[in-house]
């Protein structure tokens, strides 16, 4: 949701304690090169201490990202694995994925990487189960050394609904790791070791500095000389505010009317790029009349000014959602080739009452929308109270059907009672938010396979609508264990096709991943234009950036 922060003080004075000594003003860096950019928050909660132990999600700082890689890079916006630590892998068979390491990696402090660290990162996660944050051994039976450049993974089961995880599996040293004690207690706060593009410079709880590697396996295409991490203000308007200065090179915040506090003090180098993440959509009490009827649902798809939310309930950031449930433009490739405007319903009331007529629910003389039963259909819609997008969306939403005759109540209950009665299914309709990652098996298995689901009065696990239909479950089967690309694609489209065919959810909008940049010093940045990763794919974009001024290549 929105980030709810007060107007910015014009008055407000800013104050940066920092002790690196490369406090210097912004200059070409060592052989044309960029001197430094200056990013948002670095982590570590709100009394942030030395910590690059990749796996500690709460506490760990964001240095993590730049020391240590994984063997896959994704691009997350058009779900793409890059090789990055591995250069090729291979399905012997559904259970076997074989990895072909990258030569001439090394350690930055110049030991080589080889499968052993590779391997033992694997096994270090099995043995200490708090590491595994992933839930990589959920799927994994064995990893082992086939040789210094070769790792075989073996499954418990078909493993291709897990790939996407090891694209988040940062490699660790073995001849490091293998000395520590209890690595799940370790902050490897001391000169940590990695195979990425930086080192750690300087720490102090208000800024992070990091170095550029110059030993690192791609140093050719790192322009950096130094990233600076600053401590976020805890309710964000300082940092709005130091971003509306141009003060950060980078950042991912939430800011009211960003086209005036940001893009319009300086046009030419203050841009964002706001791509969507998952899918906010209606969902409705599957085991309630009339919400049980396929014909309802599906009339109902062209009942939502999508529009109208996106401009007033989200300030216009996002982009209506797809009735798919998969992101687009960016997963626009699964889509099936035949399907108009890539699945997105546009605002049709008309439509809607004909078909909410033909499908046998009638207006009465007063104007009502009757049910089967020839009673008035009557049902809540609710979201949380605190959640204020969610609340005028909700109005907007609550307004599109009670044009059509429906008598819609808007409840706003907390966010704790919104949830468990959403789980339980004690509900009406309500809004969910669903995919958006590039493991389509998930996007599609928790909200609408059947083993997500429970009885009502039961916690459902991910599945709140409810949603059993044995032909979706054997599809989401399918899709676990098909480890072609192509096989992939076609459970995906079908898949699809029963969320447009039967409408077990109606997506609305899009959520945002915020995203903003200055080209005054580096360009290269994903953009709209140029969307060749996603916000957070760190090391994607650190080994795109370019110096301001470098022609385009």
């Amino acid at each position: 949701m929105f980030v709810r922060t007060a107007a910015i003080v014009a008055a407000l004075t800013l104050t940066v304690t920092g002790c690196t000594g490369t406090e210097s003003a912004s200059g070409p860096g060592t052989e044309g090169r960029i001197a430094f950019l200056d990013y948002g928050d670095f982590g570590g909660g709100s009394n942030p201490q030395a910590n690059y132990n990749p796996y500690l999600d709460a506490t760990r700082l964001g240095a993590t990202e730049y020391l240590f890689e994984q063997l896959v890079a994704y691009d997350s916006y058009g779900c793409q694995a890059k090789p990055w630590l591995a250069t090729q892998w291979t399905w012997t068979d559904p259970q076997t994925l074989v990895w072909k390491l990258r030569d001439g990696v090394t350690w930055n402090d110049g030991k080589p990487f080889t499968a052993e660290d590779v391997t033992f990162t694997y096994d270090m996660l099995k043995q200490h189960k708090a590491l595994d944050v992933k839930g990589i051994w959920r799927y994994l039976s064995a990893v082992e050394t086939t040789d210094p450049k070769t790792v075989t993974m073996r499954f418990t089961q078909p493993g291709a609904a897990a790939f996407t995880l090891f694209g988040e599996i940062k490699i660790v040293p073995k001849h490091v790791w293998s000395t520590v004690a209890d690595p799940v207690t370790y902050t490897n706060a001391e000169k940590p070791v990695g195979t990425g593009p930086f080192t750690v410079k300087a720490f102090n709880p208000q800024q992070l500095t990091l170095g550029r590697n110059a030993s690192y396996w791609q140093a050719d295409k790192v322009k950096v000389d130094e990233l600076r991490f600053h401590k976020a203000d805890g309710g964000g308007q300082i940092d709005q505010l130091k971003l509306s200065r141009g003060e950060y090179d980078t950042n991912a915040m939430f800011v009211p009317d960003i086209k005036k506090a940001y893009v319009d003090r300086d046009p030419a180098n203050n841009k964002y790029w706001y791509p969507s993440g998952g899918s906010i959509s209606v969902y409705l009490n599957l085991t309630k009349a009339p919400f049980n009827d396929t014909a309802f649902r599906k009339a109902l798809v062209p009942a939502f000014n999508r529009q109208e939310i996106v401009d007033k309930a989200q300030l216009g950031y996002v982009k209506p959602a797809s009735q798919t449930g998969l992101v687009v433009p960016g997963q626009a490739e699964w889509l099936p080739k035949d399907l108009p405007n890539q699945g997105v319903a546009g605002y049709d009331p008309a439509k809607a009452d004909a078909d909410l007529t033909a499908a046998g629910y009638p207006k009465n003389g007063a104007g009502k929308r009757v049910g089967k039963d020839g009673k008035p259909i009557a049902f809540s819609f609710r979201v949380p109270g605190s959640w204020t997008d969610w609340v005028q969306a909700q109005r907007i939403i609550v307004a599109n059907l009670n044009a059509l005759g429906f008598t819609v109540r808007a409840e706003t209950p907390t966010p704790e009672a919104y949830e468990n009665d959403r789980a339980i299914g004690n509900y009406d309709a309500v809004l969910g938010v669903h995919g958006g990652s590039c493991n389509m098996f998930r996007n599609f298995q928790e909200p609408l396979a059947s083993d997500q689901s429970a009885p009502i009065g039961k916690k459902a696990v991910s599945n709140f609508v409810r949603w059993n239909d044995p032909h979706t479950d054997q599809l989401i089967a399918t899709l676990r264990t098909a480890t072609d690309e192509s096989a992939q694609k076609a459970a995906v489209a079908d898949l699809t096709k029963v969320m447009v065919d039967q409408v077990p959810v109606i997506p609305l909008w899009y959520g945002a991943k915020w995203f903003q940049y200055r080209t005054a010093k580096a360009t290269g940045w994903p953009n709209e234009q140029d969307p060749y990763a996603g916000p957070s794919d760190n090391l994607l974009i650190v080994t795109h950036l370019q110096p301001a001024g470098t022609p385009a290549k």
